[in-house]
């Protein structure tokens, strides 16, 4: 582990929505994909829109020259596949900037298509980009719009966008299932995969704090095997293994079905080099990988259930709505992006100043100005208190000089708040934000995410015995920065979760 004397960068910060007594936690279980092991985002997503890509030439589709726009799309973005529309939406399902395939739609157009709509994410139509595998997809759909729109796809009968997004998922899931990719990642994992020494020596103090370790992963054997070995077994003492790591092993998991369903569980065999499947019953063996199965069987293995387990993933339905909203486990958020998230808005952070300060002095004019405003229309009507200005042409000169200050004002104001909504993608922004509110994706974190890091080897920080407590919730009324010592103070005193004396919750 790399010393940090002065505690960890606020980025590797440890962020708390609800309480969490980390030692009361009995099992932690892990996804793998993107949680446990990071891909270089870039690479991984190229590769994959490729494949998908040369899957719709082969199809007849004059699409070869497409490539992969890695800024084009951003988790937590929603597809409307009616509309063929990228949206990005706030904590109320407003949509507040959108993109038509690849082209910005301006103001008007976007109030036309959304003023009455807000977004419900149980309806069919709309596609939320719940982790970062989804960027390739997005970015091929929003291409392929724009190619749509132009006539230049084929097919006899007129295709519509909703029949567009199907084929392109049709193409996806077929990428996957063939496993070239994934053979790809297996035979070069230098080139997809970020070392993280300290993922495993997290996992280990938490192994021997009496934690029980669980790897529940949508991935198959034959892709987990190699890249656990690879992220963790170069980095594990004394010739330790990632299998004697974990007490449950469950590969092909299917979530989020595995969370919600029931399924035959199957202990996978190897023989001579092959993963073979036997059905199994009966306790789950240490070191023993298994193929399918449910949470309600992993619990009554384990005799734990609800908040005495911590799950951590980075989907947000799959492995963090889920694992609350049905089984009331503990729940962890890993977003790797939030480490730009954050140095972005610490590098803001004198800007932000001079806007806020800008803006309240901006509010102070404007409200003189109603003030103005209502102080005419009582005199034309005769009605109510008056003020001690003499004359209304002495109204209407301070009117004209309140005009002209806010103009030069918004003048001013103008970059500065462009500047704010393009901090880490210049089409979208900030992946917590959306305007001046929280963006969709933050309130799904907000509402299911009992904690969220930028990656696992966070724990380090925090040890095995942390009382993580949440900041006091906020209101608009409430004072803008809430009493508490933040988990791992930045700077100027600001900071996610809080930690305190351990009260025996």
């Amino acid at each position: 582990m790399r010393s940090h004397p002065s505690g960890p960068p606020p980025e590797r910060g440890l962020f708390c929505n609800r309480t969490l007594n980390l030692r009361a936690i009995k099992a932690v279980g892990y996804d793998m994909d993107y949680t446990l092991i990071h891909y270089r985002v870039e690479a991984w997503e190229r590769r994959a829109y490729e494949y998908i890509r040369d899957r719709l030439v082969a199809q007849g589709w004059p699409v070869g020259d497409l490539t992969f726009d890695p800024g084009l799309a951003i988790r937590g973005l929603i597809i409307d596949t009616e509309k063929g529309n990228l949206l990005k939406a706030n904590r109320f399902g407003i949509v507040k900037k959108a993109l038509h395939g690849t082209r910005p739609m301006d103001f008007e157009a976007q109030r036309d298509e959304y003023a009455s709509t807000l977004i419900d994410l149980h309806e069919r139509r709309w596609v939320f980009l719940n982790t970062l595998f989804s960027l390739s997809e997005a970015c091929i759909f929003a291409q392929l719009v724009d190619r749509l729109d132009a006539g230049q796809l084929p097919g006899s009968t007129p295709m519509g966008y909703t029949d567009l997004y199907e084929h392109v998922r049709k193409n996806l899931d077929a990428t996957h299932m063939q496993g070239r990719l994934k053979a790809e990642i297996i035979a070069d994992p230098e080139r997809y995969v970020i070392d993280d020494p300290e993922t495993p020596l997290a996992l280990l103090d938490q192994r021997h704090a009496g934690k029980k370790l669980l790897l529940i992963t949508n991935s198959e054997w034959a892709y987990t095997e190699p890249m656990m070995h690879f992220a963790f077994d170069r980095h594990l003492p004394g010739g330790m293994t990632w299998r004697q790591l974990f007490d449950v092993v469950i590969v092909s998991a299917r979530k989020p079905e595995f969370f919600t369903t029931r399924s035959a569980l199957y202990e996978v065999v190897e023989v001579g080099g092959e993963a073979l499947l036997r059905q199994h019953s009966g306790p789950l063996k240490p070191g023993t990988p298994y193929f399918g199965g449910s949470a309600v069987e992993l619990e009554r293995h384990l005799g734990l259930s609800g908040d005495q387990i911590l799950y951590v993933g980075d989907h947000m339905f799959g492995d963090v709505h889920v694992t609350k909203d049905v089984l009331r486990w503990r729940t962890a958020l890993i977003l790797r992006e939030l480490e730009d998230e954050v140095r972005a808005i610490a590098g803001f952070r004198a800007t932000e100043a001079r806007l806020g300060e800008r803006m309240e002095h901006k509010e102070r004019l404007e409200a003189e100005s109603c003030q103005l405003r209502l102080e005419q229309q009582r005199r034309r009507f005769q009605y109510g208190p008056r003020s001690d200005t003499p004359s209304e042409a002495a109204l209407v000169a301070r009117q004209a000089e309140l005009r002209t200050e806010l103009e030069a004002l918004d003048a001013e104001l103008g970059p500065m708040a462009r500047a704010a909504t393009e901090l880490s993608n210049p089409v979208w922004g900030l992946l917590t934000r959306a305007g001046n509110d929280k963006s969709h994706l933050a309130r799904q974190m907000e509402r299911y995410a009992d904690i969220y890091t930028s990656r696992v080897s966070n724990f380090l920080f925090a040890t095995p015995f942390v009382y993580l407590r949440s900041p006091r919730g906020s209101l608009p009324h409430d004072p803008s920065l809430p009493g508490g010592t933040p988990v791992f103070p930045s700077s100027d005193g600001g900071g996610g979760g809080l930690l305190g004396p351990d009260t025996g919750e």
